[in-house]
């Protein structure tokens, strides 16, 4: 028999505005630094684990954040969070 004893999820996601909005780049990047911004805070709302790897804005005025999050709450994951 099996069971996961540790699970840590690594996500890259880019938070963009559409194209159809016209927006200019300085214009998308505040839209997406607040929608980056209220993902954390969902995050820290239900206390969930996370690291930020990398947050990098894009010339098209896009944001990309790899982030590091635990999987569930029922095991320790701190040695995903070590490296």
């Amino acid at each position: 028999m099996k069971h996961v004893q540790a699970a840590c999820i690594f996500q890259t996601l880019i938070f963009s505005q559409k194209d159809e909005f016209n927006y200019s780049q300085e214009e998308a990047l505040n839209y997406n630094k607040a929608e980056v911004r209220k993902y954390k805070e969902s995050l820290d709302k239900v206390h969930a684990r996370y690291k930020v790897v990398e947050e990098t804005e894009l010339n098209d005025g896009s944001i990309m954040l790899k982030i590091r999050k635990q999987y569930n709450d029922t095991t320790d994951v701190s040695e995903y969070f070590n490296l």
